[in-house]
């Protein structure tokens, strides 16, 4: 199981949660990757990485406009500032007596809890619980980029199933998809057109 912790948690409901982290932090998670926030009892929530922000403060803000900033400078404000860097992560099941549920987490986990990247052995669990049911809470949030994050999230799972021999899972998923948005038109287009540009 994968102890590569990127953050804690800022705040969180059901369907979602907040995870804030420094920079030195940021080189692994990336934009739809599977994430985990183990809890009580082998209890423990999956998500997707959907946004990945750095907000400003007021060094900042005088640094941008300052003329001939020193590298060192730079680096000090990277490496040391205070405000921390924000992931938002999109709840799509749990796990509770070693079982994995594509549903909405019975309730959110707590501020300061750790959060955890998935390894190949974790997404492949994951991403095989069901028929694919997680899906359906990415598809739902039209405030989500969904074209971009299944490509990213499919690429990412693809590459972990295929270390594993299982090539015919993006064939599978990719049919889901199909079926799901087979009276959605327009979604389907661009998710499968990104798709294409993930996987070709």
């Amino acid at each position: 199981m994968n102890t590569l912790r990127i953050g804690r948690l800022l705040r969180a409901n059901n369907t979602g949660f907040v995870v804030g982290c420094r920079v030195t932090q940021l080189s692994a998670p990336s934009f739809g990757a599977l994430v985990r926030v183990p809890l009580e009892s082998g209890y423990q929530i999956y998500g997707l990485i959907y946004d990945i922000h750095i907000d400003d403060d007021g060094l900042v803000r005088q640094l941008v406009t300052a003329e001939g900033v020193e590298e060192n400078v730079i680096q000090d404000n990277r490496l040391n500032r205070n405000v921390p860097m924000e992931m938002n992560v999109l709840s799509v099941g749990y796990q509770l007596n070693e079982q994995i549920m594509h549903l909405l987490p019975p309730r959110p986990p707590l501020s300061l809890d750790l959060i955890y990247l998935c390894d190949e052995n974790e997404i492949c669990r994951f991403t095989n619980a069901g028929r694919f049911g997680y899906l359906r809470h990415i598809l739902r949030n039209h405030d989500l980029p969904i074209g971009e994050l299944l490509a990213a999230h499919v690429r990412q799972a693809q590459h972990a199933h295929s270390t594993q021999g299982q090539t015919d899972w993006i064939t599978k998923v990719s049919q889901e998809l199909i079926t799901l948005l087979r009276d959605d038109y327009p979604t389907l287009i661009s998710v499968l057109s990104a798709l294409n540009d993930a996987i070709s």
